[in-house]
């Protein structure tokens, strides 16, 4: 179960028109957050990842699945946008107590080397290599117009003295 200011710092993010995968972000974060305090653990970065959308998807975030994504993984982030439906309806159905303790107990034993800075680093630098240039350019673009004029602008600052301390 997400934290109430997870649940609200996503609800945020929804009412500023962000993206899904930035509503996403929150409970990625969270999970992230779990693991460094020694809550649990997981096996890889991809797998803190996953955990937190899976918990993003149950909670209502819209987020889509990547076209590339494998058979289990489709099924999965269906079963959770399901889960959130159920949920809205109030027609939940109640946990197993079983499922849920054998699940966190499995998760302990796990160590939290996937929640560290090189981690993250090295997951980040994977998924950013297996972009297009097309998708980063078309990406770029949307943030320079909806950054507004005053952002461009400190933005354009920001990158005048880069380069100046870059050059000298």
């Amino acid at each position: 179960m997400p934290d109430k200011k997870t649940t609200a710092r996503a609800a945020r993010d929804k009412r500023e028109g962000k993206s899904a995968s930035t509503q996403a972000g929150e409970f990625v974060r969270e999970e992230i957050d779990h693991i460094r305090e020694g809550k649990h653990g997981a096996r890889s970065a991809k797998q803190a990842i996953a955990i937190g959308l899976s918990k993003a998807r149950r909670a209502g975030v819209k987020a889509p699945v990547a076209k590339t994504a494998s058979k289990a993984t489709k099924k999965k982030a269906a079963q959770d946008t399901a889960a959130s439906k159920k949920r809205t309806a109030g027609t939940a159905t109640k946990k197993s107590a079983t499922r849920k303790r054998a699940s966190t107990k499995a998760l302990k034993r796990e160590g939290t080397a996937a929640a560290s800075k090189k981690a993250l680093s090295t997951q980040a630098r994977k998924s950013a290599a297996k972009r297009t240039s097309a998708s980063k350019s078309a990406a770029a673009k949307k943030a320079a117009h909806t950054k507004g004029a005053a952002g461009r602008k400190t933005a354009a600052k920001k990158a005048a003295r880069t380069r100046a301390r870059k050059a000298s």
